[in-house]
């Protein structure tokens, strides 16, 4: 069987801030054609903080699903970033911390049914404050929580962020004690 679409046809239908729609006609491989609709993403970075066995995550209001929503501290990269550089920047904007060692746990893509946002996960140790200065349209706020807290909060639907349950599940070989 081949996986594959060939695009006959793309026309863009929203150019936004932060993100751009397109609606694709394609061939299927099976020779069906269908319509795809993209929404195109920067992607952005996601990180795994570890202060003296507990972890930084972040508490801020997330307006498309009207809730407060805790995970680890993320950002969208800007247009042509450097994911690492990236990265760096996003842990001191919202949690005031640098970090000394980085280490790279792959990238997730978030929906990729339709669309394309590709983020880069990353651990992150030998944390040092300097100063928390987050965006100004983000009203946010730091906590230290272990990881059995932070898998309990997970368990009891506390913690329903996607990216943070990935990056948790991915950075597991450095949260265990064997």
């Amino acid at each position: 069987m081949e996986f594959t679409e060939k695009t006959l046809k793309s026309e863009y239908v929203f150019n936004g801030k932060v993100i751009d729609v397109k609606r694709d006609e394609v061939l299927v491989s099976n020779g069906h054609q269908s319509l795809r609709e993209v929404v195109e993403h920067t992607g952005g970075v996601v990180i795994l903080a570890l202060k003296n066995d507990k972890i930084l995550v972040v508490k801020q209001f997330r307006y498309p699903i009207k809730s407060v929503s805790i995970e680890l501290p993320a950002g969208k990269l800007e247009k042509d970033e450097n994911p690492d550089y990236a990265a760096q920047r996003e842990l001191e904007e919202e949690t005031g911390y640098a970090a000394d060692e980085w280490k790279s746990l792959g990238f997730i893509y978030t929906s990729p049914g339709f669309c394309d946002e590709k983020l880069h996960l990353y651990f992150a140790n030998g944390l040092k404050y300097k100063n928390q200065h987050p965006d100004e349209d983000e009203i946010i706020e730091c906590y230290e929580y272990s990881i059995d807290e932070i898998y309990s909060m997970i368990d009891n639907g506390i913690i329903n962020d996607s990216k943070t349950i990935c990056a948790l599940l991915r950075a597991r070989k450095y949260l265990s004690d064997d």
